[in-house]
């Protein structure tokens, strides 16, 4: 069952984690905690009135323009690639918003998300990423482009987990896509298999009212194992959701049990972190963002999976206002996420036409005004 709600919470929550994490990203906890007191960041920090995000959501953007670009090239010419070829062609297009001013001289492109001048900053991209994808972003789970496993992969494939409901695809495929899509830059086992079980997560409670967070994080261990059997770092992934599961159980204050997990530079250590803080605050959106960014690690990036998973399992409406007021480009995830939702209905020899939809994912010129 498909939630506009949830598919919005979905893209916002990741980009409030992002936002709110994005301004301690480089800060020790101590230093944290010196700044912005004893409960650490619990609001936005502004710049110029803006709650800035970072690659984080700006990948997780052209990660969902590539899904319907593939399906409307699709279902427009009945020629498709794989949904992780669209997906690498459209991370191109991110690549020039690092390197590029706006406009871009070159009129081609794969998304129409170059249009937004708002993109064209850069926000800490991960060297992996930016060198990947200027070698090609022609990596796979089998043809490895790189042995990294930073959480730059896992970082930006929620609109996987949200997109498939209704398709012809398995829950296994879906992952696999998921998989895929990290693999395109991060070519390590926990690269990727930790990206799978993000998308399998998100897919779950987006989908099913009648989960619970905790059942779809087991389901998610049951899906890795019988996915992965043959990868020889999967136990590794394994442990640190058991780790966090457990941690549950302790008296112990947030920060002490995510030292236990990591710091969240790694994708096996980011996931672990999210699924700690979404499963201790399950109805509580602020509880669990400030947790998850309020530690010596890579704050961005775990507040940015945490977000993608309550958002995804509470909604839209699960996030407090303080949260969407400021929050840059909230309108671009808005129209993402009802892209997602609605999907493509044009066919290649049907009457129905839709000007805009055609502007963004056939001509590539659609130009948004929010004003």
């Amino acid at each position: 069952m498909k939630s506009l709600d949830k598919y919005r919470g979905c893209l916002i929550g990741g980009a409030v984690g992002d936002a709110l994490g994005y301004a301690v990203e480089f800060l020790d906890e101590i230093d944290i905690f010196r700044h912005y007191g004893k409960k650490g960041i619990i609001e936005y920090d502004l710049v110029d009135g803006i709650a800035q995000i970072s690659d984080n959501t700006q990948m997780t953007l052209f990660t969902a323009n590539g899904l319907l670009l593939g399906t409307t090239k699709n279902m427009t010419s009945g020629i498709m690639k794989t949904y992780p070829e669209y997906i690498a062609c459209c991370y191109k297009d991110w690549l020039q918003t690092q390197y590029s001013s706006y406009p871009l001289k070159e009129k081609s492109s794969y998304s129409w998300l170059v249009n937004i001048p708002e993109l064209f900053n850069k926000r800490a991209p991960g060297d992996t990423c930016l060198t990947s994808i200027e070698n090609g972003a022609n990596g796979t789970i089998d043809e490895p482009i790189n042995y990294s496993k930073g959480c730059g992969g896992v970082m930006r494939v929620a609109p996987i987990g949200l997109y498939f409901e209704g398709k012809s695809y398995t829950n296994d495929e879906v992952d696999i896509i998921g998989a895929e899509t990290a693999a395109i830059t991060h070519g390590h086992e926990l690269g990727y298999i930790s990206a799978a079980a993000l998308v399998h997560i998100i897919h779950l409670i987006s989908h099913n009212d009648n989960i619970t967070l905790l059942d779809a994080v087991l389901d998610t261990k049951k899906a890795l194992l019988r996915q992965f059997t043959d990868k020889k770092h999967l136990s590794e992934q394994i442990k640190l959701i058991d780790r966090a599961i457990a941690l549950l159980k302790y008296d112990i204050d947030d920060l002490q049990a995510i030292k236990e997990l990591g710091e969240g530079w790694v994708a096996e250590e980011t996931l672990a972190i999210a699924i700690y803080c979404s499963l201790k605050y399950p109805n509580d959106f602020d509880k669990a963002i400030i947790a998850s960014v309020n530690h010596s690690g890579d704050s961005d990036s775990t507040g940015a999976v945490t977000g993608n998973i309550l958002g995804a399992y509470l909604g839209l409406k699960g996030i407090p206002q303080k949260y969407l007021e400021h929050l840059e480009l909230k309108n671009v995830m808005i129209e993402l996420a009802d892209d997602l939702y609605n999907d493509c209905k044009i066919t290649e020899h049907g009457l129905y036409h839709n000007e805009i939809w055609e502007q963004k994912y056939i001509y590539k010129t659609y130009k948004p005004n929010y004003k």
